[in-house]
């Protein structure tokens, strides 16, 4: 069977090489895929834009897609999905009017609010005056969001009063993120360990992924401005059986009951961004509607079942026989940035070191191009370099082992990724 993964990045990659992998699996195509995608074995890319939603669902029909993959959040919240369905094609991701998760968050903590799942006391405005008069009444520090998509880059964590007044109104003038700040979420801090927890779903049943821990801030020790994330590993301790079966039964089976009972039936992955409170509960802080980026590139080393045939097998509504399996190993995987980002940075930068092999380790391509035979940088986020190990602290070793072997100008990158989960195996004597 043929496969579309829509999406350019190092999530998409990870998805393709995972899909790849499968015997029924003939070809991959990835919409627009990167330098990384376009090398890999039964992998093409296809130069279609992940908006363009109407040649994304020409070019499936005339492939014959089996099933088609969504990495970004952008088609689903235009409603991709939607448009395959209508064309009789198998798209996994939601419709449009459940992929609302992420594009509203207003909409989501309303949600939790009627269906009693878990998060932080907070309040919506679209008008700043009452914003100002909220936030100077509220506990310091809190935090101010804006509701729309911002790429990951519209929350302000305000130590000061001043600091979220200056929040509130440079979302709400339509300044900083435009319509995305349209309305805005003010919020508690919540205390804690954030974890990641994400489920693919038929709308009534879940399999989790393997719980995921990812790092947003781009210096050591979580300093710095926030990011797209600087490197993830998986498994997250934090996460063990007993809060698995608790983030299940108070967050996601709620979640899943709640969205089918409102006309909005969710399929395809879900993603958690749970805050691990310091008493062990789960509080949800933000919904995502498709798989993390960096999460997936250490999920997917660690994923031994086919991922193609589980997304067909929801699809079809044939799960009768559907489990996640994973590699027992722990799996760390480090992002490689361009000089200066999350600001400025340059693009069109060589970059040395691809060549080379190293055993339990994989090269996940994300802001990359391959000119004249070359590898040059395009993004941000350049590469994620994930290994494997018995612990995290043996994969942290073996990703940073490879990491050293790659170059380009300006490349800047974390050298403590998974460093809670090796403090844990520390204090544990493993």
């Amino acid at each position: 069977m043929k496969v579309l993964i829509i999406g350019g990045g190092g999530r998409e990659h990870a998805l393709a090489w995972k899909c790849a992998q499968s015997n029924r699996v003939t070809h991959v195509y990835v919409a627009p895929g990167n330098a990384g995608t376009a090398t890999e074995a039964k992998v093409k890319n296809v130069p279609i834009a992940v908006d363009d939603i109407p040649a994304l669902v020409n070019f499936a029909a005339r492939q014959q897609i089996a099933v088609t993959i969504v990495g970004p959040e952008a088609p689903l919240v235009a409603g991709i999905v939607d448009a395959f369905e209508k064309a009789e094609l198998r798209c996994f991701g939601p419709r449009a009017n459940a992929a609302i998760l992420e594009a509203s968050k207003a909409f989501s903590k309303d949600f939790f609010k009627r269906h009693h799942i878990p998060t932080a006391r907070y309040e919506n405005f679209t008008e700043l005056p009452a914003a100002e008069a909220y936030i100077r009444a509220h506990e310091l520090p809190v935090v101010v969001k804006a509701s729309g998509l911002a790429a990951g880059k519209g929350v302000v964590i305000a130590q000061t009063t001043d600091e979220a007044l200056a929040a509130a109104r440079d979302m709400l003038s339509g300044g900083a993120f435009g319509a995305a700040g349209a309305e805005i979420v003010v919020e508690e801090f919540l205390q804690g360990e954030e974890a990641s927890f994400i489920v693919m779903t038929d709308g009534k049943s879940a399999w989790p992924f393997a719980p995921a821990q990812d790092h947003k801030a781009i210096f050591d020790g979580d300093q710095g401005p926030n990011t797209g994330g600087m490197g993830a590993y998986s498994p997250a301790p934090i996460i063990d059986m007993a809060l698995r079966e608790r983030v299940l039964r108070e967050v996601i089976h709620p979640t899943l009951k709640g969205m089918a009972a409102e006309g909005r039936p969710y399929v395809g992955f879900l993603f958690a961004g749970l805050m691990i409170t310091p008493d062990g509960a789960p509080k949800v802080l933000e919904y995502n509607c498709r798989f993390g980026d960096p999460e997936t590139q250490p999920s997917m080393m660690r994923l031994k079942t086919d991922l193609a045939e589980a997304c067909l097998a929801v699809l079809k509504g044939d799960t009768r026989r559907l489990r996640l399996d994973f590699d027992p190993r722990a799996a760390v995987g480090v992002v490689l940035a361009a000089g200066g980002y999350p600001g400025d940075y340059a693009k069109g930068l060589p970059i040395t070191g691809l060549d080379q092999q190293m055993p339990d380790t994989k090269v996940f391509h994300a802001g990359t191009v391959l000119k004249d035979g070359e590898y040059q940088t395009s993004g941000g986020r350049v590469l994620c370099v994930v290994g494997l190990g018995k612990s995290v602290r043996g994969a942290q070793e073996r990703a940073y082992a490879r990491v050293r072997q790659i170059a380009f100008d300006g490349m800047q990158y974390r050298q403590d990724i998974g460093y809670r989960a090796v403090a844990r195996e520390t204090t544990a004597g493993t």
